[in-house]
């Protein structure tokens, strides 16, 4: 149990909160080699979402990600540890269950990077999936209002449909 799971209207400012944000992502990582994408439902225009902004960084070497905790740190970001997802490094921003911001770590270019790429593309140039999606994620904020966990979850199996289809399956 947790923050009340709410779905909000598209918000444009989304876009320039990302941008401001990858510049300091950026400024603090300077040193290294980086690809910064918005992803996750606040990078699709006009779909509803959480008001967490999703931003996805793709390095050579995930061990790379270790040299970040500190700089990260710097600007308000916290690795989280998930045992779960060892393809992944995770770096919350806010407070637990209600962070502002998720920066997900990823090999450039691997599986996990390419499908989160693939599903955010997708729904932007599929305006029915766009709104399938939607009416979801509005469905399961009231099947689930106070479970993110539950919430996330109850999405995944959409969402894997999404990059079946996006990568011709």
């Amino acid at each position: 149990m947790g923050k009340k799971v709410k779905i909000e209207d598209y918000n444009p400012d989304w876009v320039r909160e990302f941008q401001q944000e990858k510049a300091r992502i950026m400024e603090v990582l300077k040193n290294h080699s980086l690809c910064v994408e918005h992803i996750g439902s606040t990078s699709v225009k006009g779909l509803g979402a959480k008001p967490i902004l999703d931003i996805m960084a793709g390095v050579h070497h995930l061990d790379a990600a270790d040299m970040f905790i500190e700089p990260l740190k710097s600007i308000g970001y916290e690795f989280v540890l998930h045992k779960e997802f060892p393809e992944r490094r995770f770096f919350r921003k806010g407070q637990w269950r209600a962070g502002t911001h998720h920066l997900h770590i990823y090999k450039y270019g691997s599986e996990q990077w390419k499908n989160q790429l693939s599903f955010r593309d997708y729904l932007r140039s599929h305006p029915d999936v766009r709104r399938q999606y939607q009416e979801l994620k509005l469905s399961l904020a009231q099947k689930h209002p106070a479970d993110i966990v539950g919430y996330t979850k109850a999405k995944a199996p959409f969402i894997l449909n999404v990059i079946e289809s996006a990568n011709g399956g």
